[in-house]
């Protein structure tokens, strides 16, 4: 073989049923080599001592560029992203302004990316009842998907999908070989409750809670489900926060329909009392749920039932974070940087997880979902992305060491397991030890054709 530019060696990895130790070799941004004792590289990183991961990708982030950059923006959030052993994300199409729904605004938001992102991105378009005839020209353009909210999103120019959008979006989906994404919440059943709780004057932690129940999102994921089998579409279903809501999912996929559903750490480390103690910091949608439905949760992942995990990075400036009002509170957690030390903590310290559910969930399943043909796992031919991590080392998440563009998160003062060491984003080495080491790197990657 001609000279390596990379080894990683004495590292420990899945090695898919081939004997361990293997040494990696890298060329060209690629994977080339999986053998024991490789000596002869341009730079060669002795991880002794440390795990090492696929780079994750985080399919579910809201960077909020370009137009709202002061919110988070792509360089930061990539960096965070970084920081925390990610290599690529998938940046949500409402909260930029203009949001992702035509091709003008697409092409905007890869233009700031292309210059400001430390890591690989793709990017969501949008289904919404104004941009059916966008969608075609989304497609073209490589959007990983479309996403839709079958709420409220928030965002005044970005509208929920009701029936009838959601239905024909799905088919043009179907037709064009992309996937749908969906925020699964009833919104005649959460706004509902939430008008009757302003009208009596209850505003507090709880009663927004109150607000949206379980029933709320599981009646919507049933009628998505019914809409994606009708239309032959692929379904996703965003930010399950429910056991329950993940069987109706798995019930789903025997009955024929293409659907997987992605979970997020906060609903596998958090609990709604943590909600009403750490307050607008942890308000979500939906928003965290009972320990008994956390632990739920968990129990469906370790069945292999949870399909992906994602960080639903969704950040704001403080000042959106303070109301009496908990209702006018944004929703939104910042988690992007801890979700591997998160999971391992949460998961395999605590629960006695396997390493391996968390490395699929984070990144081989992610990939093969979304069709990303070179991402996702650590074999020849694969793209050189990796994450180092020290599975022993415990650390307290500070303030000062968040790299969000604001210094706040539900798990400030949280005792964490496994310390991200060094990111390598095609066998270039972009955060180690604490520091951004690189410049802007990232490229855009589109999805193969379904």
């Amino acid at each position: 073989m001609s000279r390596l530019d990379l080894i990683l060696k004495n590292g420990q990895f899945e090695t898919h049923g081939r004997e361990a130790p293997l040494d990696i070799g890298v060329a060209d941004g690629k994977i080339v080599e999986l053998e024991p004792n490789l000596t002869s590289a341009r730079e060669i990183i002795d991880c002794a001592g440390l795990h090492i991961f696929p780079g994750l990708i985080d399919s579910h982030v809201h960077f909020n560029d370009p137009g709202r950059a002061h919110w988070e923006g792509i360089e930061t959030g990539s960096r965070a992203l970084a920081a925390g052993g990610g290599t690529m994300f998938f940046d949500m199409p409402l909260n930029s302004s203009p949001p992702t729904l035509d091709g003008e605004s697409f092409d905007l938001k890869r233009g700031v990316a292309e210059k400001t992102s430390l890591t690989d991105f793709a990017l969501w378009g949008g289904l919404t009842p104004g941009n059916l005839n966008k969608l075609e020209e989304l497609a073209e353009r490589g959007v990983i998907g479309f996403k839709a909210f079958m709420s409220n999103s928030g965002i005044e120019d970005f509208p929920r999908a009701d029936d009838h959008t959601l239905r024909e979006g799905m088919r043009q989906a179907a037709k064009l070989g992309k996937i749908v994404a969906v925020h699964a919440e009833s919104e005649p059943m959460t706004g509902k409750l939430a008008t009757e709780a302003l009208a009596q004057g209850r505003i507090t932690v709880r009663d927004y809670l109150d607000s949206r129940p379980v029933a709320a999102e599981l009646e919507a994921i049933s009628r998505a489900i019914e809409l994606g089998g009708e239309t032959g579409c692929a379904l996703h279903v965003v930010h399950v926060s429910s056991g329950a809501g993940v069987m109706l999912v798995k019930a789903g996929r025997e009955r024929g329909v293409d659907v997987t559903c992605e979970t997020c750490p906060h609903y596998l480390t958090l609990i709604a009392e943590d909600m009403e103690k750490l307050g607008a910091v942890a308000k979500c949608a939906p928003p965290l749920r009972e320990k008994a439905v956390a632990e739920s949760l968990w129990q469906r992942g370790r069945a292999a039932k949870v399909n992906t995990i994602g960080s639903d990075h969704s950040p704001a400036p403080p000042d959106m974070k303070v109301d009496e009002n908990f209702f006018k509170v944004w929703g939104g957690i910042s988690g992007i940087q801890h979700t591997l030390p998160l999971l391992i903590t949460e998961g395999c310290v605590k629960r006695n997880v396997d390493l391996w559910l968390i490395e699929r969930l984070t990144s081989s399943a992610v990939a093969n979902r979304f069709s990303l043909s070179d991402k996702g796992r650590i074999g020849i031919g694969w793209d050189a992305d990796f994450a180092l991590v020290d599975l022993k080392a415990e650390f307290t998440v500070r303030a000062e060491d968040l790299f969000y563009r604001h210094k706040q998160s539900p798990y400030v003062g949280r005792a964490l397991t496994g310390r991200v060491v060094r990111t390598i984003l095609r066998g270039q080495t972009i955060f180690r030890d604490g520091k951004i080491v690189s410049r802007p790197a990232g490229k855009f990657v589109e999805p193969t054709r379904r």
